[in-house]
């Protein structure tokens, strides 16, 4: 039977972007199994059953399959069961309409070289050139 961290198959079915990142949240508790913490090293057994908790996501897991390197999204999601419950799903979908991504909206922010003008033309602000000395 092949063994395989919890750090590492998180990463591989790509909750995580880092295992580094995986390990960090597994030690600060974020990740559970039967309510209890664990530590990144351990081992991942099909079947487990893990409870995890991101800044942007709340979710609980079954392990269905067993993967050691990270491959793309859709094989990834082959290898779980996401049974979160419904107050969480309510919860994420509540959380993703406020989360704020750090990146400015579209259209938004400093006028455009077009709309300055447009406003001092309406304002009547702006420099005057009366082509006399």
């Amino acid at each position: 039977m092949d063994k395989l961290r919890l750090d590492k198959y998180l990463w591989a079915i790509r909750i995580f972007k880092t295992r580094t990142q995986a390990a960090v949240a597994i030690d600060d508790g974020k990740v559970k199994w039967n309510t209890a913490n664990v530590k990144p090293s351990r081992i991942v057994c099909i079947g487990d059953r893990y409870s995890i908790k991101t800044p942007a996501r709340r979710w609980t897991i079954e392990v269905t399959g067993l993967l050691h390197n990270r491959v793309a999204f859709e094989e990834a999601i082959k290898n779980y069961i996401d049974i979160t419950s419904d107050e969480d799903k309510e919860l994420n979908q509540h959380t993703g309409t406020s989360f704020y991504t750090g990146k400015r909206q579209s259209k938004t922010g400093h006028p455009t070289k077009k709309q300055r003008r447009d406003l001092e033309d309406f304002f009547g602000e702006g420099p005057e050139i009366d082509g006399a000395d």
